[in-house]
Order: structure tokens, then sequence, then C-alpha cells
């Protein structure tokens, strides 16, 4: 039997995060929380590149862009979608999370879906690590998946599909 697992370690990795700067004090959390991470995993910081868009509908287009440009070993993309008065949450919760599962699946770069998709905000500041609650920033989260994913696809048997990400 032949078993495969990414390891934790992001040392020599470029990672690109892409964070949303609607619900800022939401999603400064988030990107506070993927930097750290990132550095504590060590991911030098020289090497990480910030992209901020106006909301969630515009992170599939910058992570395809990064991923496609080949720079980047993972993107990381953080964003806060909110339930307000109408259905419009869900529609652009969904829309973000299928484009950023397409932009994956076209380029072969990881790219990690870190949006927070929640009823209030204040359930929103909990998940971005806001309100003291350890180890609960999910920005945090989504910068250790995404390292996992490099590591892990460097080991897997290369295939067809997208492009061939740097250093795979």
């Amino acid at each position: 039997m032949t078993a495969y697992e990414g390891s934790l370690r992001g040392d020599g990795m470029r990672v690109a995060v892409v964070v949303s700067r609607f619900n800022g004090l939401v999603t400064d959390q988030l990107l506070e929380g993927a930097q750290q991470e990132l550095a504590d995993r060590g991911v030098d910081p020289d090497s990480v590149t910030v992209v901020r868009v106006p909301g969630a509908l515009e992170l599939p287009l910058a992570a395809q862009r990064l991923a496609a440009a080949g720079d980047h070993d993972a993107v990381v993309c953080l964003g806060a979608v909110i339930r307000g008065a109408t259905d419009h949450h869900i529609h652009v919760g969904t829309q973000c999370a299928a484009g950023l599962q397409r932009v994956q699946l076209d380029t072969g770069v990881p790219v990690v879906l870190g949006v927070l998709t929640t009823d209030t905000v204040e359930q929103a500041l909990e998940r971005a690590g806001a309100r003291g609650v350890d180890g609960a920033n999910k920005g945090s989260e989504a910068a250790a998946t995404a390292i996992e994913m490099v590591d892990l696809l460097r080991q897997l048997p290369k295939g067809g599909g997208g492009r061939t990400p740097r250093g795979f």
C-alpha cells in the first residue's frame, strides 16, 4: 500500500493571500491569522503576496490571475459573507466557492476557500478569532490547508489536467 500525506512545513513556499475588503473588521482578522500561520509554518514573509479585492465575488478572478501566473505555490482566499435582509448572501457565497473551485481545478494550484458564511457579524468575528476563542481563526486554518496541499501535490504522481505549479 502506498500512502501520501502533506506536511505542515512551508519552507521555501510562495503563497498569495487574496482578501476581501468587504466586512473588513472580519477579513482583517482572517488575514492576520493567515499571515501568522504562514510565518509559524516556515513561510518567509517576503514570499507572501497580499492582494485586496472589493468583495467575495472578486476573489476567484484575482485567484485565477495569481494561480495562472506561476509565481505562487498556493492561493489562500479570505472573505466574509454575512446574512442580510435578503438571500443575496447565498448567491454570493455559492458563486464565490464555485469560482475558487474552478480556478483550483483549471490551474492545478491549490486555491483554498477561507470565506466565512455566517448568519451574524458576531459569528463571523468568532470564526475570525476576534472574540478571544483560541484556535478559532479560519484564516489560520486556510493557510495551514494551503501548505499541506502544496506538500501533498509535490508527492503525488504527476498527471494530466491543469498547469504544473511551481516546484511540482
